[in-house]
Formats: C-alpha cells, sequence, structure tokens
C-alpha cells in the first residue's frame, strides 16, 4: 500500500528555542520512503538518529522564533497483516539486551503495576494468542474521549479512567503486554483511517522473533501505517520538544492511500 503524507505546522517559539522534531517517515523495515521533504522557512536543520536507531529525528532552530513547516511523503508499505495467535512468545532467556530492555516498566507505561492484573486476567495464554486477549480487551474497555488525557498520563491512569485517545491505547497494550512477559515498545505513526487525522500511535510487541503492529483503537493495521519511530513509550518519541513553551497556531496532517489494484 503507498501513503502520501501531507504535514502543516505553525507554532510561535521563544527566541533562540530550537525545536526537537520526530514527523517523518523512518527507513525501516516493511516500509520504503518514496520521497520524504521537509522545508521549514527560515531555520537551520541538524539531524540525529532516532530512538533505537528507528528513524530520524531534526532539531530546528527558527531565527525568527516562529516555526512554519511543510512535511510531504510518499511511503511504500509491504508489512504483512499476520495472525497473531500463529505467533510464539521467545523465552525469556533468548531475547537480545536491545528487546529485553521493553520488558522493564518505564515512566508511562509501569508495568509492575498491571501485572496483578495481568496474570489474573491473560495468564493462562501465551504468544500470540496472549497479545489478541490483550488487544481485545483494551478496545472493549476502554471509549474513545479525544481531550481525555495529558503528556503526563500513565498507562496505569488509563487502566482506572478506561478512556483515552491513540497513545493510551497504546501505553495500556505495552503495560499488558510487558507485565504478561512480552516485549512491547511505542510506536508513532501515520495511517489513512485514523479519525481525527492526526499523528498515530500504536504497539510493536516482539513474537517470534521480531517486531509486530497492533493497533487496539482498530483505526490501522500493520499493513496500512507508516512508522515514524519507537521508544519505550510516548516520552522517546514527542513529535515536537521544546525548552520553553511553544504556542500553538496551526496544524494539519492528511494521510491518503492508494490501495494496489
Amino acid at each position: 500500500m503507498k501513503l502520501a503524507i501531507s504535514v502543516d505546522m505553525n507554532y510561535a517559539l521563544e527566541r533562540d528555542d530550537p525545536a526537537l522534531l520526530a514527523i517523518t517517515a523512518a527507513k525501516t523495515k516493511g516500509q520504503t520512503v518514496l520521497s520524504s521533504v521537509l522545508e521549514i522557512e527560515n531555520a537551520t536543520l541538524r539531524w540525529i538518529d532516532g530512538e533505537g536507531n528507528v528513524g530520524q529525528r531534526v532539531w530546528a532552530h527558527a531565527k525568527a522564533g516562529r516555526l512554519n513547516l511543510r512535511y510531504r511523503a510518499e511511503v511504500e508499505v509491504s508489512r504483512a497483516n499476520v495472525a497473531l495467535p500463529t505467533l510464539a512468545a521467545t523465552p525469556l532467556y533468548a531475547l537480545s539486551g536491545e528487546v529485553l530492555s521493553y520488558l522493564r516498566p518505564s515512566r508511562l507505561c509501569p508495568s509492575d503495576l498491571l501485572r496483578t492484573f495481568a496474570y489474573e486476567r491473560f495468564g493462562h495464554l501465551e504468544g500470540g494468542e496472549k497479545i489478541a486477549a490483550i488487544l481485545d480487551w483494551t478496545a472493549a474497555s476502554l471509549v474513545y474521549v479525544p481531550g481525555s488525557s495529558y503528556a503526563t498520563t500513565t498507562a496505569f491512569d488509563t487502566f482506572i479512567t478506561r478512556e483515552g485517545i491513540c497513545r493510551d491505547y497504546a501505553h495500556l497494550v505495552c503495560g499488558l503486554a510487558r507485565a504478561g512477559n512480552i516485549p512491547a515498545r511505542y510506536a508513532a505513526g501515520y495511517g489513512a483511517n485514523v479519525d481525527p487525522p492526526d499523528f498515530h500511535a500504536v504497539a510493536e510487541v516482539w513474537l517470534d522473533g521480531a517486531w509486530h503492529l497492533v493497533d487496539a483503537t482498530g483505526m490501522s493495521t500493520a499493513g496500512d501505517l507508516a512508522i515514524i519511530g519507537s521508544g519505550r513509550d510516548a516520552g522517546d518519541i514527542p513529535i515536537m520538544q521544546t525548552e520553553k513553551w511553544a504556542t500553538f497556531i496551526h496544524q494539519r496532517i492528511c494521510v491518503s492511500a492508494d490501495h494496489p489494484a
């Protein structure tokens, strides 16, 4: 599937306060970036690697204290949609050091607080069957409510309130998977079916020796999502990060899909 991505962002920044951005589609397994153009008016750019070497971030030093950004990209997604129940869990002793780190609690995914519930609810299941059950439970238990959470809302907060947005769904799936001894990480990306149109968040789980995208909101699948980056939680992949206050003026994200014939 081919995705056409269009992003326009306009923010007022404090003078001499650069913005760290994570908005460009990653050159990573399962997707090919056919074209990618980032334009930021009157800004000096410095590129750095993303978390875990997935994708890139860019420091944008806008000289006039105004971030006027335009990003256009075309991404071919070749990632296959797989049947989760057919995937096996990797024994803990066989995990690499990098993957093992995604079993541990993080600031926004305190999986240790979810361990008892995960054991009681999903402890009888293994591997992909456990992840499928976690996704079904999350989708049925949460209500998608824009504006119901904040940047500091954790997976445990969402578990209590039972409401949130895509970021909160992804955090809760990651938290429950880690509590069930399956490595999971948070991923940001672009999907054509995201409603309302915006940056999107999903989870990735480690099964059968590979990362697999899963989305409890039901708005995307592995085969129709272009990934920006991934990390322990949303704190590792902020779309925009500044030291001082940034004032929102305008933002528009548009993603369209060209389905193969």
